[in-house]
């Protein structure tokens, strides 16, 4: 099969013939219908984050189950599905007490006795291994899984648009509704307006947030924001400080605020415009040995900043529904995605990423 390989830390990826095994006990093979080019990606592109080298990337995407091993009883051949990188054994500790999302048992991954997922084979026959991208690596015109890395939604669904379901969008949507628990009426700010921020935006509009301020640099995504929910925005290349510019804005800060770029200035930021009792939500992800620095007295008004990783999602659950909210009308899916390309382009999709033009790519496979 043709795939987008890594296999050098700041280098393009190169699209290669790589080779997928089949299905273990439970474990599944889908045909990749579509892929979202995410930021997340270009970290591990560029180094800001480390991961084993080749390796096959992508990891938003949805598509058509073409066989399931003999174990498997979530999903069945023919169901047509949406993954998610964080799949979750059902039994420890932090499954069971309902934080899924963190699951980080080993049996969701072969172990390295076993023969890899994904593979070279030479021209003597011999097996390289290939190392496989958050659990899915959807660069790839097959993904060979875990049944808990994936979930059958209505078959209706168009294909491009449930797979920004399997990132952008529960990491957006879920920061607002489960990680923050923003209540009606309540005010919120999002820092960042690409893909996960305005999924943001439109997630605090489906809670019902009474104002919604989106900040950005780029004008073209700042009215876009307007589309997705935003009721202001603020250009961030016009003001000095985007936290005082929020405080002047509301008259004393927001009650919820989310930082969708990574960076530890708009991290800082984001606890800054807090009004008292607020809570500051980190999405973005943050390089490694980065230090967030924040004022201490601050924090006696009852101010809290936390992470939030993939939207403290449950998403056999959850992508279901936002397939129903799509549909009804009431999630944007349709002006998230820029531009459809083939596997081919992948490298054109970083580039526009790194320039801050699009607000995502969607990779369609055949």
């Amino acid at each position: 099969m043709k795939a987008a390989v890594l296999r050098e830390v700041g280098k393009p990826l190169e699209i290669e013939t790589v080779a997928i095994g089949k299905p273990g006990p439970r474990e599944v093979l889908i045909r990749t219908k579509a892929a979202g080019v995410c930021h997340s990606d270009l970290h591990f592109i560029e180094g800001s984050y480390p991961h084993p080298l080749p390796a096959v990337l992508g990891h938003e995407s949805a598509g058509i189950v073409e066989a399931v091993g003999s174990e498997v009883r979530t999903v069945k051949v023919g169901d047509h599905v949406i993954t998610c990188l964080n799949p979750y054994c059902g039994h420890c500790e932090v499954c069971l007490t309902g934080h899924m999302n963190l699951c980080i048992s080993p049996e969701t991954r072969r172990s390295k006795s076993e023969e890899p997922r994904l593979f070279k084979e030479d021209l003597g026959g011999e097996r390289g291994p290939m190392a496989q991208f958050l659990n899915l690596s959807s660069f790839a015109e097959m993904m060979l899984v875990h049944e808990h890395a994936c979930v059958a939604v209505r078959r209706d669904m168009p294909f491009d648009r449930a797979a920004l379901i399997g990132c952008a969008v529960t990491t957006g949507v879920g920061a607002v509704i489960q990680t923050s628990s923003v209540r009606a009426g309540e005010t919120v700010a999002v820092i960042g307006c690409g893909g996960v921020g305005l999924a943001t935006i439109n997630g605090a509009a489906i809670a019902g947030a009474g104002r919604i301020i989106a900040i950005d640099r780029v004008p073209a995504k700042l009215e876009l924001a307007k589309t997705f929910g935003a009721t202001d925005v603020i250009d961030g290349s016009q003001v000095d400080d985007i936290a005082k510019a929020v405080i002047e804005l509301t008259g004393g800060g927001v009650q919820h605020s989310f930082e969708a770029i990574g960076l530890k200035a708009t991290a800082e930021a984001s606890f800054k415009m807090l009004k008292r009792g607020g809570t500051a939500n980190i999405i973005g992800m943050i390089p490694v040995g980065t230090k967030i620095e924040l004022h201490g007295p601050d924090f006696l008004g009852e101010r809290r900043i936390q992470g939030s990783y993939m939207g403290s999602n449950r998403f056999p659950v959850d992508m279901p529904r936002l397939v129903d909210f799509y549909m009804s009308g009431k999630l944007k899916l349709d002006e998230l995605i820029s531009r459809r390309i083939k596997l081919e382009d992948v490298n054109s999709a970083f580039d526009e990423l790194k320039r801050g033009e699009l607000a995502r790519s969607v990779i369609v496979f055949e």
